[in-house]
């Protein structure tokens, strides 16, 4: 299944995402959030549609948001595909190395997108998001990982490399939290849907290719990321997780950094396409 939300922000209506168009949900949830996942909401769509029970929904239109409603954690894992970490100047890493976004970064997939003010090195890229939906503390193992996963999305961990890297004090979460940095979706898609392991994704910008690889690339695969992180932290019901970008970003040096009136487009195989424009802040 792939669900959605429509609408402005702060007014986003949630849908099931089908190849015929859009079927209302707000029947069975005011929105898409990590109460929603715990409560067992996607089984609750599953068995609506399955009993005819959901209507049409004409989203003709309207704004794309977040899959999710604003997650309570955005955890990341930097340098996961070792071309990336060679392109940065770095060893691929021998644990998974976590950093966090605050929340309030995540916008729509489409949303117009802001160079932050004084930025000279704004970044993209694309990465496999995954999201929460059942409370993961102390996994025995990687094995039980995926009851725990709500689904997968599209996400662009845009990033200030010059906050990141150089005047960061030794913590990235000032290059990776302006304002809009984690444009995410269209779609949230269930497990069943996809096979994770092995999606490819892409990215573009001007239309010009950048990134290409695929999830069977990561050094650290989605089963081994959740399992690793409930050793340390509870996992919680919506919160997302970015497994890291592949290579062809503009830290490697081989690519200009982005502008106002560059346009992004990043896609992962069976998750969709997202699109920003972007504009001085």
């Amino acid at each position: 299944m792939r669900v959605a939300r429509l609408g402005e922000v702060g007014a986003e209506h949630p849908v099931l995402v089908t190849d015929e168009g859009y079927l209302d949900l707000a029947g069975i949830t005011p929105d898409i959030t990590g109460e929603f996942l715990e409560g067992g909401g996607l089984s609750r769509v599953r068995e609506a549609l399955e009993a005819g029970e959901l209507p049409a929904f004409d989203g003709e239109g309207l704004r794309v948001g977040a899959p999710i409603a604003r997650p309570s954690a955005v955890l990341c894992i930097g340098m996961n595909y070792a071309a990336h970490a060679a392109e940065s100047g770095s060893a691929p890493p021998e644990v998974p190395i976590l950093f966090f976004k605050t929340p309030n970064t995540v916008v729509g997939p489409n949303d117009v997108a802001r160079i932050p003010r004084g930025s000279t090195k704004t970044d993209w890229e694309v990465e496999l998001a995954v999201v929460i939906g059942r409370r993961a503390s102390y996994l025995s193992s990687p094995d039980e990982s995926l009851a725990h996963i709500a689904g997968f999305a599209v996400a662009n961990d845009l990033s200030e490399r010059e906050w990141q890297l150089e005047i960061s004090g030794g913590q990235w979460g000032k290059g990776k939290s302006a304002p809009g940095f984690t444009p995410f979706g269209p779609w949230l898609v269930t497990p069943d849907e996809v096979d994770h392991r092995d999606l490819r994704l892409t990215s573009t910008v001007n239309g010009e290719p950048r990134q290409d690889s695929r999830t069977s690339d990561l050094i650290f695969g989605v089963e081994f990321i959740v399992w690793q992180l409930s050793q340390y932290l509870t996992l919680e019901p919506g919160d997302v997780i970015l497994t890291g970008t592949p290579e062809g970003v503009a830290l490697s040096g081989r690519f200009p950094y982005l502008a106002a009136g560059d346009v992004v487009e990043l896609s992962i195989e069976g998750l969709g396409t997202q699109r920003q424009e972007f504009v001085d802040a």
